[in-house]
């Protein structure tokens, strides 16, 4: 008797089994989409090789469906940058940028790793990069690699780390070896 209730056991784990394994791209966007708002801190680490120690940022960050950003650096200066129907506006101090992403495709495609994925936009996310999903919903890895050789030139790969629908790691590598990695932190909903 206790042997058939084991098989009956594993018999019903085989459909979970199973479901895990079909974890893949389409999955982890559509869960992402549901996502319209989100709150949460970083701190940032920038390894430049020139540098012996990383240069060290925290702030906040802000995310409202389906594509306004906002960067807000408060340590060691403040900066803030937003995003915002294809608007980038970057305040340092008394100084306000204001750049048309159509006007720089390659910041576009950049800004758009992180949007995209945000929004869970997969047609954007194919239209600039090679990607690849591992893990299972409970904690992935998004590897995203430049399909433009004008971006591939600045970016090698971005790596985009979280759990369930929360993004816990930004991971920039650029093509001269220099990288910045955010981690996120407290993030919310």
């Amino acid at each position: 008797m206790l042997t058939k209730l084991r098989f009956l056991a594993v018999l019903l784990m085989l459909p979970l089994a199973s479901h895990a394994a079909e974890f893949d791209l389409n999955q982890l966007l559509a869960q992402l989409a549901q996502t319209k708002s989100a709150h949460a801190t970083f701190t940032e680490k920038q390894y430049i090789g020139l540098i012996d120690k990383p240069l060290e940022s925290s702030g906040e960050l802000a995310y409202t469906a389906p594509g306004h950003l906002e960067k807000r650096t408060l340590q060691p200066k403040t900066e803030a940058l937003l995003l915002d129907a294809g608007t980038l506006t970057i305040e340092r101090g008394n100084r306000r940028h204001v750049l048309k992403l159509q006007d720089y495709p390659e910041i576009a495609a950049f800004i758009d790793s992180i949007r995209a994925t945000l929004a869970g936009d997969r047609g954007a996310l194919e239209a600039a990069y090679r990607n690849e999903l591992d893990g299972r919903f409970e904690r992935w890895t998004l590897r995203l690699t430049p399909l433009s050789s004008k971006m591939l030139a600045k970016v090698s790969r971005v790596r985009i780390s979280g759990v369930r629908t929360e993004l816990r790691q930004i991971e920039i590598i650029q093509a001269d070896g220099d990288r910045s990695v955010m981690t996120i932190d407290k993030a919310g909903q």
